[in-house]
């Protein structure tokens, strides 16, 4: 309960902070793009990753190697932007930095249920073993995971972001994270 809680309080920071500093999500999105229904792969939640590094980088947030892990992951599925992957990641587990078990029983970086990851699960890294706790199969896993429900479809990735996770705040703090991220790779 008190990782939930601590959880919840992270939600609202983030998007009081997020509204704070005046992003909103809509401001990431192209003309005529609704906010349940970010652009594709080559819309404005999508930078390409020299600039990403370069900048996103220097907010000192993605650690180097998930961004790395991030942008190769997400071209697993067509039309999916690396920034969802990188928010889910931020939401999750502060990119690897925070708790690696939630209360509910989800394990490693990304937040795989064991069921799930029996299904989804892949040897990322081509080690031999599909492993939860290993970042480098863990967001490749999630990319093909949020594929598998749309996700490489604009109109469908909020649906496939409640998928992975079923609340809608969770969705929005995702979407409001990669709208983040985006801005930042692709700066002023």
């Amino acid at each position: 309960m008190k990782a939930f809680l601590l959880g919840l309080a992270a939600a609202v920071l983030a998007t009081t902070l997020l509204a704070a500093l005046a992003v909103p999500l809509a401001l990431a999105l192209p003309l005529g793009t609704a906010a349940g229904a970010p652009p594709s792969a080559s819309g404005a939640l999508d930078p390409p990753l020299p600039a990403a590094q370069q900048r996103v980088g220097e907010l000192g947030d993605i650690p180097s190697a998930m961004l790395t892990l991030y942008v190769a992951s997400a071209q697993r599925c067509p039309g999916l932007p690396w920034t969802i992957l990188a928010a889910i990641g931020k939401v999750e587990t502060d990119h690897g930095r925070g708790p690696q078990v939630s209360p509910a029983g989800a394990e490693g970086p990304m937040q795989f249920m064991p069921a799930t990851w029996a299904v989804y699960g892949v040897d990322g890294d081509g080690d031999g073993v599909a492993s939860i706790w290993d970042a480098a199969d863990a967001v490749p896993s999630a990319a093909d995971l949020l594929c598998a429900n749309g996700g490489g479809e604009p109109a469908r990735l909020s649906a496939a972001i409640f998928r992975y996770n079923h609340a809608d705040w969770y969705v929005q703090l995702v979407l409001d994270w990669a709208g983040f991220y985006a801005r930042a790779a692709v700066g002023p």
